[in-house]
Parts: structure tokens; sequence; C-alpha cells
């Protein structure tokens, strides 16, 4: 039962969410099933948020892989929760077709049919003549065709809500309606959370406040919080009257699958005896975000006044492929607040910077992914790491630069383009040049064509006059662009002579005092480097699964900078910040906007380097020193991504663009071009070298990922070690494998399926065309039978089952590193 008084109002428990809505139920459910006591807060009723308002439809379909896990539990979770807690919910699983007006929508259909395969669930792909049969009110004659879920269907939100908040309490939680929090302080070591009952004193708080969590958010700014990057969307969606027709039919026949029309950016489902048209408009609103258009204090059970101007296209568009829709008219309008993150996932995990403190907020599908957000958020809490990698989700994913002016302009770029293919070459424009190189005008004089790498602009690849650069010309799987003889440019650039690459925004952390080096040593799986050198290292959790890798540069013996993946700033820093012990004698500090980089490879750089610096570039591989560039300071640093002889020439942010044009004039003469980001993943596949949270993830251990050498079994400890030992004796169930594809124009997309004999075996995690070996090149984990060079495997691009062969262990490109160590 509720507890809502205040004569029994609870002062202290190990967890409290602050939001009621179908994501906060779903937290305090998952949280009391693993044994936890958990207060859930709503400020009014249940549901009182966006949930009460939702369409409440339930697809399993998503081309993340994370998201389509989420998605798959919660709806595993919805047909059996019913009967688990005694609670009747009207729940329709009717299926779902998912129309394709192009091949290229088509394709992407393919991928999601082999990931769904991949975890279990049987999507299948339509052809036209298929349609009329499952829909017979559609007009098909400009189609290509259709994607069937057979898992679709809708949800009543609110009784979702309340059997959640049932097997919550029913597990021990106590949930206290018409109860809101009002802000939260930190004592001792513990939350205190305010609310308008009285205090609440716990370990853990989760900010599940749905289009409130930024307002929410601000309260844990004093502990190191941040602003929560989002904005709020107005959703529109009506519902007509009865339909005789459609009436008729249901009774013959039961429910009409839901469709969506994703080309013209709809939905359509059956909602009684009449349809449901939900559009996502490119003329979309955004809600409170100006001053004559404030936050209310409280929106419950409210919508916003109608708007059905905005819609007229997709009404139009809608009526026309199901003539059905115009035959009744408009019964009723929805037109309610929806939040919306910079790219439309949710925030689900550790708030940035925070300690103890935690996120499920900013759901646009907040219904079909309550029950997954509920378990991974729960793992979160109780076990500080998730079955599945979730870095898709995750809020540390944003940093420094998602203001509101950020925010809004992706959430209203993502809503408009909803059901948008999110191609390999393509870059979504809204938002862009958030943070810039010194060298970032040098940079694109010279052609370079840029990508955001968290908020941080750097070249994917460099034009020459001719070249299309239009956003229409990078909508395509292909690898085949204008774009492509240029990075075949760019790779032959540096096998055969140099390439330069501007590279700011390395994550980079100055680690320094008594006491660094044990800490370092105690925390990552293998051997820290001696001073003047630098090592790879790798940090496990506790299952031996790879949390994150960094490159440690180490200055003295107890001075060390560590550097990492752009994207994984705020990720690497709360991580080793987590593990610092109370009391250190050591400073760690996050200096990455101090410095900048660039990537000097290529059997002539040391020639160029040679016409720069009197150092000493006869140094080996792995080894760093400070230097002169005439006259500026850099540190060289012997390694290279690409595979090449090479340096990382770093320097002090406010040198970078000097830094830059004396390498680039310096190289002319000896054939340099400047080269990018996509010319450099094409060069590390190559090596075998993996990408943070593509190949190395926490989907996979250390031994899986073929990493043996940098775990040291004879340390006394490190966490992970027991679990990778325990592995060590069974050996690995996937291998971390190269492989050679037979690829037709496009590369096999992440986590396309790897198979043998019809069956699924492994996954791709990377791949891209080769043009130094002259083949298309797959990275991936595989069934350890299988991982033996010379096994030929399939992998479905696609929908098109590509053979491929597996590589003997080591890289592609130079096995034995002769180049590299030149």
């Amino acid at each position: 039962m509720s507890t809502d008084s205040k004569q029994d109002f609870p002062t202290e428990t190990r967890v409290v969410i602050i939001g009621g809505g179908a994501v906060g139920a779903s937290c305090a459910y998952h949280i009391a099933k693993a044994g936890w006591d958990v207060v859930l807060l709503e400020k009014n009723e249940l549901t009182a948020g966006s949930t009460w308002h939702a369409a409440g439809n339930c697809p399993s379909f998503s081309t993340s892989w994370a998201v389509m896990n989420m998605q798959r539990y919660s709806l595993q979770l919805y047909r059996r929760l019913a009967d688990e807690v005694d609670y009747p919910m009207n729940y329709h699983v009717t299926g779902s077709i998912r129309l394709g007006h192009t091949r290229e929508r088509m394709m992407e259909f393919e991928r999601a049919v082999g990931m769904g395969r991949a975890q279990g669930m049987d999507l299948e792909m339509m052809q036209v003549s298929d349609l009329k049969a499952r829909y017979p009110f559609l007009e098909t004659h400009d189609l290509a065709g259709a994607l069937y879920d057979p898992d679709d269907g809708d949800i009543d939100p609110a009784q979702l809500t309340q059997a959640l908040a049932r097997g919550a309490r029913m597990a021990g939680a106590r949930i206290e309606r018409f109860c809101g929090a009002t802000g939260v302080r930190r004592e001792a070591g513990k939350w205190i959370v305010e609310t308008e009952k009285g205090e609440i004193r716990c370990e853990k708080v989760v900010n599940a406040a749905g289009y409130y969590a930024q307002r929410v958010g601000e309260w844990f700014r004093p502990y190191g919080g941040r602003r929560v990057p989002m904005a709020v969307m107005s959703h529109q969606y009506f519902l007509t009257e009865p339909i005789p027709e459609l009436e008729a039919w249901t009774q013959e026949n039961g429910k009409l699958p839901l469709l969506r029309d994703v080309d013209s950016s709809y939905y359509l489902r059956q909602e009684k005896h009449g349809l449901n048209l939900g559009p996502y408009e490119r003329n979309c609103k955004a809600h409170w975000v100006t001053p004559d258009d404030p936050m209310p204090e409280d929106f419950s059970f409210q919508l916003y006044p109608d708007d059905l101007d905005r819609l007229e296209w997709y009404i139009e568009d809608a009526m026309a492929r199901v003539p059905l829709l115009g035959q009744s008219g408009v019964g009723r309008v929805i037109n309610g607040p929806i939040p919306y993150a910079p790219d439309g996932l949710p925030l689900i995990g550790p708030m940035p910077g925070v300690p103890d403190a935690f996120e499920a907020c900013v759901f646009t599908f907040g219904i079909t992914q309550a029950g997954g957000a509920g378990k991974v958020l729960a793992e979160w809490v109780t076990e500080g790491q998730t079955e599945w990698d979730m870095w898709s989700v995750d809020p540390r994913r944003y940093t420094d630069y998602t203001d509101d002016a950020y925010c809004v302009d992706k959430a209203m770029e993502v809503y408009g383009h909803e059901y948008a293919m999110h191609f390999p070459y393509h870059s979504w424009p809204a938002a862009r040049d958030r943070k810039l190189s010194g060298a970032d005008a040098r940079v694109r004089e010279l052609g370079g064509v840029m990508g955001a790498y968290n908020g941080w602009e750097r070249a994917n690849w460099f034009a020459q006059p001719g070249d299309d650069l239009s956003e229409e010309a990078t909508r395509t799987w292909g690898r085949n662009g204008s774009w492509q003889p240029r990075i075949q440019q760019e790779c032959e650039a540096v096998r055969d002579a140099a390439g330069l690459l501007d590279l700011p925004g390395f994550s980079r952390f100055r680690l320094a005092g008594e006491g660094a080096a044990e800490f370092l040593d105690s925390l990552c799986t293998g051997r820290i480097p001696k001073v003047g050198r630098i090592g790879l290292l790798y940090f496990a959790d506790t299952r031996g699964r790879i949390v994150t890798e960094m490159t440690a540069m180490r200055i003295a013996e107890d001075m060390f900078f560590l550097i990492t993946a752009a994207v994984a700033q705020w990720h690497d820093l709360e991580w080793l910040q987590r593990h610092v012990p109370e009391g250190a004698a050591f400073t760690l500090t996050d200096v990455t906007r101090e410095f900048g980089c660039q990537i000097l490879t290529g059997p002539k750089s040391r020639e160029i380097l040679a016409t720069l610096t009197e150092a000493d570039l006869t140094q080996p591989w792995l080894t760093h020193q400070s230097a002169q560039l005439n006259g500026t300071w850099v540190q060289l640093v012997r390694v290279s991504f690409a595979g090449e002889l090479g340096w990382e020439v770093h320097s002090k942010a406010s040198d970078t663009a000097a830094v830059y044009d004396m390498l680039l004039e310096a190289g002319r003469p000896f054939g340099l071009k400047p080269f990018g980001m996509w010319a450099l993943n094409c060069l590390r596949v190559e090596k075998g070298y993996r990408a943070w949270k593509g190949d190395l993830s926490t989907d996979y251990t250390l031994l899986e990922a073929g990493l043996e050498r940098f775990v040291h079994f004879d340390k006394p400890a490190f966490p992970g070690r027991a679990a990778l030992m325990a592995q060590a004796e069974t050996g690995p169930a996937k291998r971390f494998v190269t492989l050679t594809v037979a690829a037709g124009d496009e590369d096999a997309p992440y986590m396309a399926n790897i198979l043998h004999d019809g069956a699924v075996v492994g996954e791709v995690t990377s791949c891209a065309w080769g043009y130094r070996v002259g083949q298309c090149v797959a990275l991936g984990m595989l069934r350890s039978d299988l991982a033996t060079a010379g096994t030929e495997v399939e992998i479905d691009i696609f929908g098109q089952r590509r053979r491929a062969t597996v590589q003997p262990d080591g890289p592609l490109w130079d096995p034995t590193n002769a180049r590299l160590k030149a």
C-alpha cells in the first residue's frame, strides 16, 4: 500500500527516487526486487507528467544495440507483469509494420533484423505484395517493402505504472504520492532529500523527474553537478471518432497492426474503433525555453493548446496512405510535453560529477523503455555496473558544451528527424562548432570537412574543389562517395610519405604527487611505464570486463599524464576519482583544454621533424621527450594509432596553430598531406587497434578482447583479477578476431552478425576498407572454437551474407611492426 501520511513518513532509506512516472516506478520495482530499501517521491499522483498522456506504443525496434536490448527486456517484462503483481493491464501485442520507401530504408531494416536475431527476436522483412494481407486499408503503390515486428503493440501507460508501483510495494518499496521533493543536501557522506512532508536521509538518489529533470538537476550543481542536457518538445497526436468500416473489420479479424511510415515520419495506430495518428513534424516546437514561455511550477495532468496546423502535411500524407483515416472526424487532440536529450536517447546512469547520484530521465520513448531502464538503473545503483554496455544512454556521454541553446537546437533536429537513418558518413548540422582547435581555421582552409567529437570539431576528410559536399550525398550506407578517393589518398600519403592530423580534445588528466604511481598500478590490469616511457593501460570492472583504456605518459616517479578518448572525458575521470582513497596526497586534475595535439605519422615523419628540432629522434617507440620546435615547447610522443613511424606532438593549446603550420610547411617538400578521422579509422583497423566503446566495451572481458598481454596476474590485486583468473582457467567463450571480408560497396555496421553454418556465432565491432592491404577488414568477437586463422564465416551486411576469413592473430598491415618501430 502507499504511504501518504506524515505520521508514517520514512526518514531513512538506502535509495530515494524523485519522480513517479513509468520510469521512476520501474526503477523502484527493480531496486526493491534487488533487496534494497527504496522510497519513491511523486509531487502529484503517479503518472502526472509525460506518462499520463503518452501514446503507449511499445516497439522493440532500434538501431542501437543497447536500446534494443533495453526495449526487448521491457516487452518481456510487460507480458508477465500483470500476472506477477495481480494487476490488470490493457496490453495489446498487435505487431507492427514499418514502411520503407527506399532501398536505403530497406537496408536499415535488414540491419535491425540481424540485430534482433542475435537478441532472440523475430523481426521479419516484408515484400510489398505481403502488406495488404496484414493491413488491408493500406495504399502500397510507391513502397519498397516493410519490416514486421511481431512483439510491437501498445499498453496503457497509467496501468503499466500502477502495476510497476504495485510490484515495487510488494517487494518492500515505499511510494509517497503528493509529496514533492524540494531540494537536496549532502551531509557526512549521505544525501538528505528535502520534501514537503519532511527530510529523508539516504545513500543514493535518483533523478527520474521526466521533463522536470533539469530543474531537479540544479539541486545537485553545488555538489559537482552540471545542467542536465535536455529540452522539452511539444508532441501532438490525435484520435479519430469511431470508423464503422474499421469496427466491422475488427470484429472479424481483431486489431490492426501498428503502422509506422518512417520516411514520412508518423505512426498510425488503431484505438478502439478509431485511429491514432502521431507525427514527428519538421516544423516542430520546443516549449519552456524563452522568458515569455516559462516552465510552470506544476504542469501535472495538463496539456498545451491544440496546434494541428503544424501537422497538416502529415495528416494529408497519412490519409493518402490509409484513406480510411479520412472517413471520420477528429475526436480528441493530445498535445503534451516530451523531454529530449540532444541525441534523442535517455540519460540512464551515474550523474556526472556527483557522488552516489544517478539519472533515469529525459525519455522520449519512456513507455517502451521504462522496464529496461529500471533494470539498468537498478544495476548501476545496487552493483555499480550493468549487464549490458549502456554507453549510448550514459549521462556522461555529454560534457561541457551542452548549453541550453545546444540542447534546444539538437532536440528540434532530432524530433524533426525522429525516424531518420543514421548513415556512417553523415553529420547532423545543428549546434556545431562548440569547441574549436586553435588550428581550426587553417584546417578548414585546406578543405577539412568537419565532424564533432565530444563537441570538438575535427576534420573527417579533406575535400578538393569539385567534390560534392552536400548533406544529401552522405545519405548512403556505401563507402564510395566523394570522400572515398580522398580517404584513399590520405591513407596512401601516410603509407608512403607522411600525414598530419590536428586532433583537439584528447581527454587528458594530470596525476601527480606522493602515491600516484602506487594508485595507478593498483587500478590497472598491467604494468605502469617507467619514467620517460608511455604505456597502454587497461582498467577492468569486478567481472574482468573492459571499463576503459588510457595511455599513461610517465613524466616523473610520481607524475603522469593520462590520455584517453575525447568522448570518454567525464566517464574516465569519474572512474579514476571513484577509486582515489580518502586523504590521498596526490592530485588528479582534468587538463584537457590546456593542450593540443598533432598526429604526424608516416615514413618521412622523422625527416620532417629533423628540420624543426634538435630533439633526439632516434629514441625508440613508446618513449616521450620535451623538445622545441623552432623555439616552441612540445612533447614528442613516439606512438602512432595509424601504425606507421610517427609522433604525437603535444603542445600548449595556445600554440596549436603555430605548431600545425610549422609541421605542415616543413612537410610539404616530403609529400606530407593533411588527413582526417575517417582515414585514421581505416589505418587503425588494418592494425587491429581497438576503438573505445566499439571494440572495447563492458560487453567483453580483457581476455575475450585478446588483451592478455596487458593482464599481469602476478600483481597482488587489481579490479577484476579474480574473474579474469577464473576465465583464464576455463578459456573465454568468444575471442577477438580480425577478418577479411568479401564486401560489396558497404562496410559491415557495428554489431553485424557473424554466421557459421547459418547460426549467429559472433558480431562485428569495427569495419573499414583497408587501403594499405586492399581489402575490407572487420574486427569482431567470434565463438572461440572458430577463432582460428583460415576459418570461413559469413557476415550479414544489410541482409547480404558476405564471405569472411579469420586472419592470424596480429595486425594485417606490417604484422611485425617494423615500420612502426623504424
